[in-house]
């Protein structure tokens, strides 16, 4: 059963043809692991313990083991405990049960029959048939001379016996992979009792690798056997070399005591004479390096000499300086090794007290006597703190005299404050403390020369803040220049130098071809750089930089290495002369960022100087002061401020909107209540006016005077000339005669007062635009509902609205519409263009006035109209003539042209007579035709023609009615 397996000798437990094993319980499949004998053990690791008493290949090969004992195949097989000869070998290992037992069919696994290959079989029989036949047609290409290659097939056959794994570069016992690859059976546990199989087969496995041992010492041998003639060569050679070399020791012993005596004669003299040279240079550069080291020694008092007298930034070039030498050439003093911390701690000190000293210096600046004086404080002061606090890179030191600027400020209305309330007997201090309250004790002459005061000194304090921050930023373009002129010197330098190399190269061509410059360049068109160049060379080798007996030399080197920063002068607006260093290690993005941040400074004093004068304002606005001011007093005030806004807009450059804010809101103020007390006025006047014409004043007929020539302006008043002149009947406006109502005459005088407050207030014309149109739509709304609406008869308690108050009214009307483009005008030249829009409000104003105006004189014509219709009603054809009837209309008619001749304009009393004419004749046409009296030359017929001639006599006979056409034919009925 056991022949049957296809097994070897050593069985692989990772093989594909897996052995098939004797089911077993589990509590005995697995056994404890009993290690086999060390074919090839570690190195000795130097633990007794750790070595094995089983044969080594590596260590043990002399030493004499039981495995040297010698036994062969035959009884090795021949085991004499068994009855029968076994036919395998593997039955010693696996004993008898394990041949004797059956093999239990596994139910996981199909039974594997002929059938399941009969498909194969089928399909690999014709592919193997077309193998066959082309093997016996075709040749091999390729044949060689066996004989030829024998010896090496037989070496290469038998190097394939040894396993590829003894091959590979990486082989060590030492991987577990690999030493379980070279000894397999380490992964079988072993039944007890059974040693001596065992170790058959590791005997086994040992001869194997012996045999393995062989083949490669026999290939060895191989090849030592080619290469013999070559070993016994080198050989050969090793004698002849040793002969060269003695001969070669004994010709360098003689050279070297040729070279020994040379040296004696020829060059220890020169080279005594060198090193003495070399000591005394040395010593020189130790004494310089003395100085240097005691000149180091001084800089702290030197330093705090220099801070005595606000010398910054020369201490600080000379900190720096000591920096860079001490880092330099006397780095590894042991004695300064504490100097360089010490310095930074200087230099710290000095940060702080240029801060300080800067904040002084602003406490100084901004808080002397505010006179129209404007000169900088100092200013060589300013300009050496400000480039040392540049050097130091405390770029926020602006900031420091941004904070003065508003405690300056806030002391600068203080103080004015205190000193007029001082010079004010009426204020007692000792009652009213507090500074608010005191200053709103003052009358407004008092308070508007406070704030006058006020915004001279902060014009001034602008004035000397702009100054000093000009003088600072010119400090910082100083120093931006510096930094472009020092990167254009560089590129400068650097094409120089390119144009040099260029030059140098040149010269070395044409001194390789044996030619003289002189030669190749003509006289005078030798280069600058070849020059220079060449006169270099030519001095070079014979000049020294100085004297040998003088210690200059070393001192200049000392003084141009520790020294590196070139400066050049540069000279401020004030006229002061400054030194800047290279060593500004500042960007030209920081140097334009400051800059602009210093010009930010400047316009933040503008807006500083606003806010504080609008707090200002608003304490005093507090109890109502500013809204209780009359336009005078207002327009003077906003004088005052909008100049005030303007000079800081000219100092600063830039506007500042908190104080025209202010101005704006307490405007917007001033025009509500110049609003309100005006309608007020106009509507107590509508209430209190009788409808009757009024006497023109002089100083209204001036008025009106005035603004014909386009200009509107309130004029100043004359008493002396107002008392000689009367007053007049009508109002002369442009050559026409308006009579007018006294509270017309104080409305154009209003409205004058809104058109001069908007030139004396420009920012309020939008505000005094929409308070003027309401105005006069309050007019309009309200003389309508008094004289047209009869509400005089309960306002006033007039008995009755006569046809002379109607034509009055509409006389005042055609006043105002004759004003209305005059201020149209004024506002539009005033607004901006995105405003010409609120114009419409004139447009609808006029439309409103003309037809009030026509509804006016509507009522005229009606009121005759109905009279008309009672009188012709009651009319009768008959003698006497004229009829009692036509009497009546002619007086009324009389009556009417005496009422409104004097008020209204002839043209236009001539057109109401006219429409007056067409009502009569349309109830007289009524009436003749109820009466059939017609145009037939009867007697009805002429009495009706002589009351008409009457009629019209005395139509034509009334005052500006003579050219009147009447056209009285249209009473009769036409004829079809």
């Amino acid at each position: 059963m056991a022949s049957s397996h296809s097994s070897s000798p050593v069985p692989q437990s990772n093989s594909s043809d897996a052995f098939f094993k004797k089911e077993v319980d589990a509590t005995k499949r697995f056994r404890p692991v009993q290690s086999l004998p060390d074919v090839c053990p570690k190195e000795p690791t130097g633990n007794p313990n750790s070595l094995h008493d089983s044969p080594s290949l590596v260590v043990d090969q002399q030493r004499w083991t039981i495995y040297h004992s010698k036994v062969n195949l035959p009884a090795a097989l021949n085991d004499p405990r068994l009855a029968k000869r076994e036919s395998d070998f593997f039955t010693k290992t696996w004993g008898v049960d394990f041949v004797d037992t059956e093999v239990t069919p596994s139910f996981y696994l199909p039974q594997i029959t002929k059938e399941h290959f009969a498909l194969y079989q089928q399909e690999i029989t014709p592919r193997e048939k077309v193998h066959e036949r082309c093997k016996n047609i075709c040749t091999p290409k390729d044949t060689f001379d066996r004989t030829l290659l024998h010896t090496h097939d037989k070496s290469r056959t038998d190097l394939e016996q040894v396993p590829k794994i003894f091959m590979k570069p990486d082989f060590a016992l030492e991987d577990s992979l690999t030493f379980n690859a070279v000894l397999p059976w380490s992964h079988f546990s072993t039944a007890g009792g059974k040693g001596n199989r065992d170790a058959a087969s590791s005997k086994l496995l040992q001869e194997k690798l012996s045999h393995y041992l062989d083949i490669v010492e026999v290939n060895i041998a191989h090849q030592i056997s080619l290469r013999s003639e070559a070993f016994f060569h080198a050989m050969t050679s090793q004698h002849e070399l040793q002969d060269y070399l003695r001969k070669t020791s004994q010709a360098v012993k003689l050279l070297r005591e040729k070279i020994s005596k040379i040296d004696k004669v020829m060059c220890e003299g020169s080279l005594r004479v060198l090193r003495l040279s070399l000591t005394r240079n040395n010593c020189i550069k130790a004494y310089n390096k003395l100085k240097l080291m005691a000149t180091v020694h001084q800089t702290q008092p030197t330093v705090q000499l220099l801070l005595s007298t606000s010398e910054y930034v020369g201490a600080l070039d000379l900190i720096a300086t000591t920096q860079e030498v001490l880092q330099q050439e006397l780095q590894g003093i042991h004695s300064f090794r504490h100097l360089g911390s010490q310095l930074c701690e200087l230099e710290k000190l000095i940060d702080k007290m240029m801060i300080a000293e800067f904040s002084t210096y602003a406490r100084n600046d901004l808080n002397r006597p505010l006179e129209d004086d404007c000169q900088i404080l100092e200013e060589e002061r300013l300009v050496s703190l400000v480039f040392g606090l540049l050097k130091q890179r405390k770029l926020n030191f602006y900031e420091i005299y941004g904070d003065e600027m508003i405690n300056t400020a806030k002391n600068i209305i203080k103080q004015c404050v205190v000193n007029t309330v001082s010079q004010i007997e009426e204020i007692d201090t000792e009652v009213v403390v507090k500074l608010a309250d005191q200053m709103r004790m003052m009358n407004f002459p008092q308070w508007f020369d406070l704030l006058k005061n006020i915004f001279s000194k902060f014009t001034i304090f602008l004035k000397r803040v702009k100054a000093t921050l000009n003088t600072i930023r010119s400090v910082v373009f100083l120093v931006l220049d510096k930094n472009q002129k020092t990167r254009d010197l560089e590129d400068t330098l650097q094409k120089n130098s390119a144009k040099e190399s260029l030059v140098d190269s040149e010269v070395a061509y044409l001194t390789h071809e044996g030619m003289f410059i002189s030669d190749a360049f003509g006289d005078g068109e030798l280069p600058a750089g070849a020059a220079d160049s060449a006169s270099q060379r030519n001095t070079s080798p014979n000049s020294e930089p100085c004297s040998s007996d003088s210690v200059s030399e070393p001192e200049c080197t000392t003084d141009s290495s520790s020294s590196k920063e070139h400066t050049s002068s540069s000279v401020t607006p004030g006229g002061v002369e400054m030194m800047i260093g290279e060593d500004m290690k500042l960007t030209d993005l920081e140097l334009v960022r400051l800059a602009n941040n210093i010009q930010e400074l400047l316009y933040n004093a503008s807006d500083i100087c606003h806010d504080r004068s609008v707090k200002f304002l608003m304490a005093r606005a507090k109890d109502g002061f500013l809204e209780k001011l009359n336009s005078n007093e207002f327009v003077t005030l906003s004088r005052l401020m909008e100049g005030f806004i303007l000079d800081t807009e000219q100092i600063c450059g830039r506007k500042s909107m908190s104080l025209r804010g202010a101005l704006q809101s307490q405007a917007n103020r001033f025009v509500n209540r110049f609003h309100e007390e005006r309608k007020t006025k106009l509507s107590l006047l509508l209430d209190n006016e009788r409808w009757k014409q009024a006497e023109v004043p002089a100083e209204f007929q001036d008025l009106v005077d005035s603004v014909s020539d386009g200009r509107i302006f309130l004029p100043e008043k004359k008493p002396t000339a107002t008392e000689e002149r009367k007053p007049a009947e009508f109002l002369i406006v442009e050559g026409q005669k308006y009579a007018t109502v006294g509270t017309v005459l104080l409305l154009i005088r209003i409205i004058l007062e809104y058109c001069q407050c908007v030139d004396n207030i420009p920012s309020i014309t939008t505000d005094m635009l929409t308070r003027l149109s309401d105005l006069l739509k309050y007019f309009n709304s309200r003389s309508c509902q008094l004289v047209l609406g009869a509400g005089a008869l309960q306002v006033v308690g007039l008995k009755t609205i006569t046809t002379k108050n109607l034509a009055l009214s509409s006389r005042c009307l055609q006043l105002i519409v004759h004003y209305i483009p005059i201020i149209r005008a004024h506002f539009e030249a005033r607004l901006q263009p995105k405003q010409f829009s609120m114009l419409r409000h004139f447009d609808h104003i006029t439309k409103d006035y003309h037809d009030h105006i026509a509804e006016i004189s509507a009522k005229l014509v009606a009121i005759m109209d109905s009279l008309f219709d009672k009188l012709l009603s009651k009319y009768e054809v008959k003698a006497p003539v004229p009829s009692a009837c036509f009497r009546n209309i002619c007086k009324q008619m009389a009556k009417m042209h005496e009422a409104i001749y004097d008020l209204l304009p002839e043209e236009q009393t001539q057109m109401l007579f006219l429409r007056i004419n067409a009502s009569y004749k349309l109830h007289l046409k009524r009436q003749l035709a109820h009466l059939n009296v017609v145009n037939d030359g009867g007697p009805l017929n002429g009495l009706v023609t002589s009351d008409v001639a009457f009629y019209t006599g005395n139509l034509q006979a009334l005052k500006g009615l003579n050219n009147l056409d009447l056209n009285m034919a249209e009473i009769w009925e036409q004829k079809r």
